[in-house]
């Protein structure tokens, strides 16, 4: 007896899912709960668990190919079917373990089946004769560093071989994929370390290798490599390459155009001083993170601004719903975060009733969960403004295109220290101040550029005056 897998209900408005790779393989054991599938959906990638454990008798979709919701993703049973994989073409970048040929086995007397079979060892040995056996099974083929096995008849009793190393790789014929594709800042961590990304197993999601693994084999976690001398930059590995989109790339692209061609966007810019902000933070920085958990940064107090505004200005939080302008009863602000995979927009709801303390945590929380693959796609919905930090990456400031159906977006800029002109009694003298430029992009069919400014210059007072002491949550 087998069980069908179907792709599962991954949100409200979820309709379909790409598989972006096979977790199991054809013939290998899965156990309830363990990951056999990865999906990618217009919201977010995901695993997708084992209902029941078992043999891997099927697989029935190819990696790359998009199904809808409940169509069926697998067979799983007692290992006694036939194992079957869905004839596609291998896609270019990243060939699918599902897609290549199973190695027959010699004819051999008819077995007992198992529950579980046997993976061969990815190493070429002799073969083990046992004494009751009339036949020896031939272990499979290594292909791409790949080594694909067909369940082995085992007679009993059962014959103990050689365990496969499972720390190093093996060595892959020229031409070969030597692991999952790696990132060019993960690259150059590795690079800056001395370290052999090809020796490494990673810990994401298929494999992939994430800076806490470069860090952790470097036995550095807690600081990073010393410079030997000059600072080199190394080249990435994607020159001179070419590999296709995502689905989350194509999903970013067709909805970042959609919206360039469908609105009137323009960006209105400020100049902040958060000296106030910053020298709140040094006083009861220690006393947050006993207390919270987690650092404080500018962020939190940029979106309690923002709420704020935005409970005033609702124009700036408003919804286009065709001929119809919607004005939520909640400032829901979704918070981009940077991923290997591109950047995505998880949702804080309701922040005008948290405050900074409540605020950071759920920041910290959305975005470890967003970068490690654990956001469910409602957790991707129902954002009604959005704000992005560029700063964190050294930008002065951008002009941060607006998605539909939301009406604007606020960047907030790289702080500062800065030469600037204050007055102090009617005197004007120069000080250094900590400086941000934050830049609201919004739709022009909706807002106009008087309610753009008012938003600005409310959330502008709101951090010069610094004034949160009530606000930490401390």
């Amino acid at each position: 007896m087998s069980q069908e897998v179907t792709l599962p209900a991954l949100g409200e408005s979820v309709t379909e899912g790409t598989v972006t790779r096979w977790l199991k393989k054809v013939g290998e054991t899965v156990a309830v709960d363990e990951a056999l599938v990865e999906i990618s959906t217009d919201k977010v990638d995901t695993e997708i668990p084992s209902p029941i454990a078992g043999v891997v008798e099927a697989i029935l979709v190819a990696e790359d190919e998009t199904v809808a919701v409940g169509a069926v993703l697998a067979r799983i049973g007692d290992g006694s079917g036939a194992a079957t994989t869905p004839a596609a073409e291998p896609s270019v970048a990243e060939p699918s373990v599902a897609q290549i040929p199973v190695a027959s086995a010699p004819p051999a007397p008819e077995p007992t089946p198992v529950a579980a079979p046997v993976a061969t060892p990815p190493v070429a040995a002799p073969p083990v004769v046992t004494p009751p056996a009339p036949a020896v099974v031939t272990p499979p083929p290594m292909v791409a560093n790949t080594v694909v096995a067909a369940p082995v008849p085992v007679p009993a009793p059962q014959v103990a071989s050689a365990p496969a190393p499972a720390s190093l790789p093996q060595p892959l014929p020229p031409g070969g994929r030597a692991m999952p594709y790696v990132t060019p800042i993960v690259r150059k961590l590795a690079h800056d370390h001395g370290i052999d990304v090809s020796r490494i197993i990673g810990t994401g999601v298929g494999g992939r290798i994430r800076k806490d693994d470069i860090l952790a084999a470097a036995g550095q976690a807690s600081q990073p490599a010393p410079l030997a001398g000059p600072a080199t930059v190394a080249a990435s590995d994607l020159r001179g390459t070419s590999v296709p989109m995502s689905r989350l790339r194509k999903v970013i692209a067709e909805r970042a155009v959609a919206s360039m061609q469908q609105t009137a966007q323009l960006t209105s810019v400020v100049e902040v001083d958060v000296t106030e902000v910053a020298e709140l933070r040094a006083v009861v920085k220690d006393q947050f993170v006993a207390a919270t958990g987690v650092k404080l940064s500018f962020l939190p107090f940029f979106v309690k601004a923002a709420a704020e505004a935005l409970q005033v200005f609702p124009i700036i939080n408003a919804i286009v719903d065709g001929d119809n302008i919607v004005y939520p009863a909640s400032e829901n602000i979704s918070i981009a975060v940077d991923t290997e995979r591109g950047l995505l927009t998880p949702v804080l709801k309701s922040v005008g009733e948290l405050n900074i303390a409540q605020i950071a945590a759920a920041v910290s929380d959305l975005a470890e969960r967003t970068r490690t693959n654990k956001l469910s796609p409602d957790e991707l919905a129902g954002g009604t403004f959005t704000l992005t930090n560029t700063g964190s990456r050294g930008a002065l400031f951008d002009t941060p295109v607006v998605f539909l159906p939301q009406v604007a977006i606020l960047g907030t800029g790289i702080v500062q220290k800065k030469p600037v002109v204050v007055t102090h009694d009617g005197d004007d003298s120069i000080a250094i101040r900590q400086m941000v430029y934050l830049a609201l992009s919004y739709d022009h069919r909706i807002v106009d550029g008087a309610d753009a400014a008012r938003f600005l210059t409310m959330v502008k007072d709101r951090l010069e005056a610094g004034d949160f002491d009530g606000d930490l949550g401390i």
